[in-house]
């Protein structure tokens, strides 16, 4: 089985980086990606017109670079999640995880026996079109694939201790746009009660032994926030980096060319 990169960055004590494709899957984008030396990759379906053949596509490349790619399916629901995973896909995010119940839903989706009880289907991209070894291979599959809950709603917060004790949940991550439009403040990073939401979120996860994640949209914003604690780090998203650099590049031109 593919080695869980960004488990093993967590594990050893350091920062997993990664990054959020919501608009390119083309055939080179695994590759374009390993030269960053990312340690993770979130495949988005939730906000994307991603399909399931394209994640299985997207996650059949980055099979061939040292990239864990995790799929951000668009609800709880079992056929996401498990669809995801026999694709290869090392885990997988859920959005607006609000409860306890929920967690247990989604782990029971992604685990096998006797975490879980997602159904066995081995000898296809899962397993790389090998036979394996079905109880070595699923109990290594238990310990090896990552649950990122996303706290996205004032509900969410309240029901954080009874999301993060969890068993088989691995990160706490927080949506920010949409957690703070939840409280009543959109897009208000700096605001006190946003920055109490980060703190206790960073605080429940570092006390359960998970990871706590976000996605900054700049250095600035990762230092801030790292800074509190969070050690998964997904930066940016494909669109917003292109449309950045194109946006630069072409104002550059632009001024060299009134001079």
């Amino acid at each position: 089985m593919k080695t869980n990169r960004a488990k093993n960055v967590l594990a050893a004590g350091n920062v997993a980086v990664g990054h959020m494709l919501m608009e390119f899957a083309t055939h080179g984008v695994a590759q374009m990606l390993a030269t960053a030396d990312l340690d993770f990759v979130l495949i988005d379906m939730e906000h994307s017109p991603f399909t399931s053949q394209d994640v299985a596509r997207l996650v059949a490349w980055f099979q061939a670079t040292e990239i864990a790619p995790f799929v951000r399916v668009p609800m709880t629901q079992y056929h996401f999640i498990a669809r995801s995973m026999d694709a290869g896909a090392l885990g997988v995010m859920v959005p607006n995880v609000k409860t306890g119940a929920q967690a247990r839903e989604i782990v029971s989706s992604l685990k096998y026996a006797p975490l879980g009880d997602r159904g066995v289907a081995l000898g296809g991209a899962l397993t790389g079109y090998q036979a394996v070894n079905p109880a070595e291979f699923l109990a290594e599959s238990n310990r090896n694939t990552t649950i990122i809950c996303q706290i996205e709603s004032a509900e969410g917060l309240e029901n954080l201790e009874a999301i993060a004790s969890t068993p088989g949940v691995d990160c706490l991550w927080v949506g920010h746009f949409d957690l703070t439009n939840s409280m009543g403040i959109p897009g208000q990073f700096q605001s006190q009660r946003f920055l109490d939401a980060l703190a206790q979120v960073a605080e429940t996860a570092r006390r359960h032994g998970l990871a706590a994640g976000i996605q900054p949209g700049s250095p600035e914003q990762a230092q801030q926030w790292m800074g509190m604690g969070y050690n998964m780090i997904s930066y940016s998203a494909d669109h917003a980096v292109y449309r950045a650099a194109v946006v630069q590049g072409v104002h550059s031109i632009r001024e060299i060319a009134a001079k």
